[in-house]
């Protein structure tokens, strides 16, 4: 899958693989990986609680991610097709994902940072970068709209002007999600220069 490179501890992905480490035998041994000097100390508690459940080291964000994406997609589709049909469920509905979206970005965010610092030592990285500043803004967004839809409940109903910068707003978090996703999906599956 081109995610595992030379010189990187691949301890823990050598767990999830379904192969033993009988299949590096295959290869030639060229060196041997030794541990640099800690630039940092893990907390004693969270060290053990790694060591106990190795998954919390690699897989919280990227499993909390995928919440705030379904939601804002959701948000943007209910929302159009209640405009579409004129079903006030889809836009019933639309408010639910949205509350989601609000409910579980703050998680993706917090879960963001704690990978990053991590597993990256919390070094200046573009892609996180990136990454941080969407997250800010789609929260703001997502806030916005929410608030705006339970202060006024018919928004959609009658369009106006008002109406045509809500819809502009949730459309909008369907790609700024669409960003903070591809710039995620970098770090994990990173693209192979030609």
């Amino acid at each position: 899958m081109r995610r595992h490179h030379a010189g990187s501890d691949l301890t823990t992905d050598i767990r999830a693989a379904p192969h033993g480490t009988e299949v590096l035998k295959r290869y030639p041994q060229v060196g041997i990986l030794k541990e640099e000097a800690a630039e940092r100390e893990i907390p004693k508690p969270l060290s053990f609680l790694l060591s106990r459940f190795p998954f919390l080291r690699r897989h919280p964000h990227p499993m909390i991610i995928h919440f705030p994406i379904v939601f804002m997609f959701s948000t943007a589709v209910f929302n159009i097709l209640y405009l579409l049909s004129g079903k006030k469920a889809f836009e019933t509905t639309a408010l639910h994902c949205l509350a989601g979206g609000v409910l579980f970005t703050p998680m993706a965010i917090a879960t963001g940072f704690y990978t990053w610092w991590l597993n990256y030592m919390a070094k200046p990285i573009r892609a996180v970068a990136i990454k941080q500043r969407f997250s800010a803004v789609l929260l703001a967004v997502e806030i916005i709209v929410f608030v705006w839809r339970i202060e006024m409940p018919d928004i959609l109903d009658s369009f106006q002007f008002a109406s045509l910068i809500y819809f502009l707003l949730i459309l909008f978090l369907f790609p700024m999600v669409t960003v903070i996703g591809w710039f995620g999906a970098k770090l994990t599956f990173p693209i192979e220069k030609e």
